[in-house]
C-alpha cells in the first residue's frame, strides 16, 4: 500500500511516517510533502497513492487548494489542528481525520477505517462534498492589518508583528523594526483573527508570535518567562493556567 504524506511541519511529518511503519510496516512512504505547489507537481507527475494524509494548513496555503489543479481519487485521512467538534461534520465514510497531537492508537483506528472501507470507496463525489464543505468552514485567519499613523495608512503583515499587547486600555502591536503600533481591535478579537498555529495568548496583556519568541524561562508558580525580539519593559509571563497548552503548542 503506497502513502503520500502532505505535511509542512517536518517534526509531525516524520512522526507520522513512524507511526504508520510501526503500524503496517507492510506500507510504503511514497514521499512527504510540504506544500501545495508541491503536492500538485508531485500528483500530476507521479502514480496515485492508495491512500494520502493530509494536513489543512501548510506551508503556501490551504491544502484544497490541490483539489483545484489536480483530479484526486483516493481517500484521505486529515491531520489538522481543528477541534473534535467541527471535524464530526466532515467523518464521512470514505476518509477519516487525525487531531494534533497525532498518537499510535489514532492512526490505527484510521488506518482500521480504511482498511473496512477501501472496497467499497466512490471517490469522487465524496472527496469533492468533503472538499467543498471543509473550504466553506476552514478559517481564513487575518495576513495584514491596515493601521492608520497621524494621517497616515500602513498595511503590515502578520509575519512581520512579534507580538500584541494591551495598555491603558488600547491595543498595539510590536514589529519587526521595533515599532509598537496603535491597532483598531482588542486582544480578544484578535484571538480570533490570528493563527493558533502562530500566535499564542498567554495572559490576559499578550499574544505572542512563536517566531519572535528568543528564550523562555522557568518562573516562579509553575510560570513561565520569555523573552521575545524587541522585548517590553515588563516581563511577559505565560499564565499559570495557560503553560502547559503553551507547551503542547511548542511541541506540536
Amino acid at each position: 500500500m503506497n502513502v503520500l504524506i502532505i505535511e509542512d511541519e517536518k517534526p509531525a511529518a516524520k512522526r507520522l511516517e513512524s507511526i504508520i511503519n510501526q503500524l503496517r510496516p507492510d506500507f510504503k512512504i511514497l514521499a512527504k510533502i510540504e506544500s501545495v505547489k508541491d503536492a500538485v507537481e508531485y500528483l500530476k507527475n507521479n502514480p496515485s497513492p492508495d491512500i494520502i494524509f493530509l494536513d489543512i494548513q501548510i506551508s503556501d496555503g490551504i491544502s484544497f487548494e490541490i483539489f483545484d489543479h489536480v483530479e484526486v481519487k483516493v481517500p484521505i485521512i486529515f491531520t489538522t489542528a481543528y477541534n473534535e467538534y467541527a471535524l464530526k461534520a466532515f467523518d464521512l465514510n470514505s476518509v477519516d481525520y487525525l487531531l494534533k497531537p497525532i498518537d499510535d492508537e489514532d492512526v490505527d483506528k484510521a488506518l482500521n477505517k480504511f482498511d473496512d472501507l477501501k472496497n467499497s470507496f466512490a471517490p469522487g463525489d465524496q472527496i469533492q462534498q468533503l472538499t467543498d464543505t471543509m473550504k466553506s468552514l476552514t478559517k481564513n485567519f487575518k495576513n495584514r492589518f491596515l493601521i492608520k499613523t497621524g494621517e497616515h495608512y500602513k498595511s503590515v503583515p502578520v509575519n512581520q508583528i512579534n507580538y500584541f499587547f494591551s495598555r491603558q486600555k488600547a491595543t498595539f502591536c510590536n514589529t519587526v523594526d521595533g515599532k509598537n503600533l496603535l491597532i483598531d481591535h482588542s486582544l480578544d478579537k484578535l484571538e480570533s483573527l490570528l493563527d493558533p498555529e502562530s500566535f499564542y495568548r498567554v495572559n490576559r496583556k499578550y499574544i505572542i508570535g512563536f517566531s519572535a519568541i528568543r528564550d523562555i524561562i522557568a518562573y516562579s508558580n509553575s510560570r513561565l518567562k520569555i523573552l521575545t525580539e524587541n522585548q517590553p519593559d515588563e516581563d511577559i509571563i505565560v499564565a499559570r493556567d495557560k503553560v502547559n497548552e503553551f507547551k503542547s503548542k511548542l511541541d506540536s
